[in-house]
């Protein structure tokens, strides 16, 4: 038989999938794969439960129901000062890597060159790749995650169509300050590159930082693609409903992607979406200290036990160096470790980069968006293996 499609058959299963599977197997406080324990806003739940029930069940526009669209613009005015047209500027995707691919497999011809920054999130170079383009990586390096900018500037040429980058940054954590867009806004210009800008986290940021949009400094607002996520932003990660926003000449390239990847989403969902979007700004800053809080449970207890914690400014996540424990094998020998013996479940850093063999090998990272009971439980059980 022919062969099937190279790229793809070669893949191997999600580290997501595959730390969840291992902690049902073993019954692990799972602490990898991150999704919330909490249901959501109540008011979104109801507001989308009510619509399925009362509202208009066929094919929503294939751009998104005019309500989210409206909520979605009038949001980036609201948090970020943007002018956004609703109707031109504006996409909702059926979550967020559904916009990933919509912007890529749009925007990538064969042969062009993509700036990422390792470590990244497991999906941006296989859509990078079956796209077309050519990966140029750059890599943070722990403790810190500064942005090296030698090695950045070096990564774009004229052949350079795009950087893509996530802020707040899954898995490391980091958030990208002024001077830091700054720099690679400049580069853009520079080379004439785009931005796809990952901002899925935009509201689960801490320490009194602020999130802020490559979008909304000087000449960058004609070749910014910003991504948000429901999921994220209400803790309604199974909704998968994410939306795009960008100028009006390249989001007709990026919808007309949409139109035979997804065509549309469930609109129920993107009813409850728009109402999350509308919600006052204590949700927003009440999201973000909730989270503050549990990163600080979670960090201090993981210290007490004798891990080495990261600082983590945004996310779900807190990255740990696991050689103070006294364990000499790698972060994937680690991870099953603690979830096999312990019976708590994380995820290997390396898995975040392209070539694992050349990552770190001595980070875990672990979930925090979880109830207080099931923190406790696996700090719990962390305490207990660790300190036989």
């Amino acid at each position: 038989m022919k062969p099937v499609n190279s790229l793809m058959s070669g893949l191997g299963t999600t580290v997501f999938e595959v730390m969840s599977g291992l902690a049902r197997e073993h019954q692990s406080v799972n602490l990898g794969q991150g999704f919330p324990d909490d249901k959501g806003p109540e008011e979104v739940r109801v507001a989308a439960a009510d619509y399925l029930m009362t509202g208009h069940n066929q094919y929503p526009p294939m751009m998104g129901i005019p309500e989210l669209r409206q909520a979605v613009a009038e949001h980036a005015k609201r948090f970020q000062g943007l002018d956004i047209d609703w109707q031109s500027e504006v996409l909702v995707t059926s979550g967020a890597t559904e916009a990933l691919g919509d912007c890529l497999f749009g925007l990538i011809e064969p042969g062009d060159e993509v700036v990422l920054i390792e470590p990244l999130y497991d999906s941006y170079l296989p859509i990078v790749r079956r796209a077309g383009g050519i990966p140029k990586l750059v890599r943070l390096e722990p403790p810190t995650w500064r942005l090296p900018r030698e090695e950045l500037a070096a990564a774009f040429s004229g052949r350079t169509k795009l950087i893509l980058f996530n802020t707040p940054m899954n898995p490391c954590s980091k958030v990208f300050d002024r001077e830091e867009l700054d720099f690679i806004a400049k580069l853009c210009l520079k080379h004439d590159a785009y931005a796809v800008c990952d901002e899925v986290y935009e509201h689960i940021i801490f320490d009194d930082r602020r999130h802020l949009s490559i979008m909304t400094l000087t000449d960058m607002r004609e070749r910014t693609v910003r991504i948000g996520s429901a999921g994220k932003s209400f803790s309604l990660t199974g909704w998968k409903v994410g939306y795009v926003t960008a100028a009006r000449e390249l989001m007709k390239v990026i919808a007309k992607t949409h139109q035979f990847m997804t065509f549309t989403t469930p609109p129920n969902l993107q009813w409850g979406a728009a109402t999350g979007l509308r919600l006052g700004d204590s949700y927003f800053s009440g999201l973000a200290a909730d989270m503050q809080r549990k990163r600080d449970h979670l960090a201090h207890a993981l210290s007490d036990i004798g891990f080495d914690v990261l600082p983590a400014h945004g996310t779900y996540f807190v990255t740990t160096d696991f050689r103070p424990l006294g364990f000499n094998g790698t972060d994937e020998d680690f991870c099953r470790h603690i979830t096999v013996e312990a019976g708590v479940t994380a995820v290997p850093v390396s898995a975040f980069y392209d070539a694992p063999e050349h990552a770190p090998r001595h980070l875990a990272r672990f979930c925090f968006c979880k109830h207080d009971e099931t923190l406790n439980s696996a700090i719990d059980r962390l305490g207990r293996h660790f300190r036989k």
